[in-house]
């Protein structure tokens, strides 16, 4: 689909997407909102109109995003993704690299601990995934089970994908509106993701977005 000369410069969006990443992710491991705000740049009004058309559409396409994916790595590939993450296993040394913890459970998903500059950069690196998952325990312990792959949408169009990324081939799921956020946070972008469940066995499919395991208590 052309993308009409009103709508903003892909760089454009992209620059305002990633900013606005990095304060939710700043939110989210309990930075104060004026702290996050230095992070996130102020939308145009033609961007805020592009947010808007992409929340409604939503409905229209947030189901076939959250489809299962039977896909499956290969040995060497998952070889690959398990040597540079596991180390993660021990949550002190994913901290330690970047990753801010939280206590939000999404379930179906468990704990993202995301990496702020990682997720604001457009490049896909199968070694150093954006996002780790975990899975609450007992005593405030928590297991590493996987990881996420996450690239924001250059256009922020729900309609276009022409910068859809992959792993390994396997194309990522969306483009997407984003996830619920903590109360002041700016919205998260348009993006797309893909989840990889390398410490824990997903019924659906190792490349699934959900995984029927996982559970908040």
């Amino acid at each position: 689909m052309t993308v009409s000369q009103a709508r903003p410069s892909v760089a454009a969006t992209a620059t305002v997407a990633a900013a606005a990443l990095a304060a939710t992710f700043l939110l989210t491991a309990g930075a104060t909102a004026a702290q996050a705000a230095k992070a996130a740049r102020p939308a145009t009004p033609a961007q805020a109109a592009a947010a808007a058309a992409a929340a409604a559409a939503q409905g229209a396409t947030g189901a076939a995003a959250l489809r299962p994916r039977p896909q499956h790595l290969t040995d060497k590939q998952r070889s690959k993704l398990l040597d540079a993450t596991r180390r993660f296993r021990d949550v002190r040394q994913a901290i330690e690299a970047g990753y801010l913890p939280t206590e939000d459970c999404v379930p179906g998903m468990g704990l993202h601990y995301a990496h702020p500059q990682r997720s604001a950069d457009p490049r896909i690196a199968p070694e150093k995934p954006e996002i780790l998952l975990y899975l609450p325990g007992p005593h405030g312990t928590v297991r590493l089970t996987g990881v996420e792959y996450f690239r924001a949408d250059a256009d922020g169009d729900l309609r276009t994908d022409r910068d859809r990324p992959n792993l390994f081939g396997h194309p990522f799921n969306g483009p997407m509106t984003g996830h619920a956020v903590p109360a002041g946070a700016p919205p998260m972008p348009v993006h797309y993701d893909l989840h990889v469940w390398l410490y824990e066995r997903n019924p659906d499919g190792e490349l699934a977005t959900l995984n029927p395991t996982i559970t908040c208590r």
